[in-house]
């Protein structure tokens, strides 16, 4: 059986990594989450992927409500 690619991270696999991280990592990255309005999942992508590729999109572009 071949196993379903998924484009990102689902709630459940994303409260596994959470659990699994160090407890400041894990109020940083709830606490960003809150503060820009974006789902938890989200920023864990960003914050993994501006890890390994630094012009992904990260935190730096997150800003609701720019340009308006």
């Amino acid at each position: 059986m071949q196993a379903k690619l998924q484009e990102q991270l689902s709630r459940a696999d994303t409260e596994v990594i959470l659990e699994r991280l160090p407890e400041r990592i894990r109020i940083a990255l709830i606490a960003r989450a809150t503060e820009i309005e974006y789902p938890i999942e989200a920023v864990v992508e960003m914050a993994i992927a501006s890890f390994l590729d630094t012009e992904a999109l990260g935190f730096a572009d997150c800003k609701p409500g720019r340009g308006q």
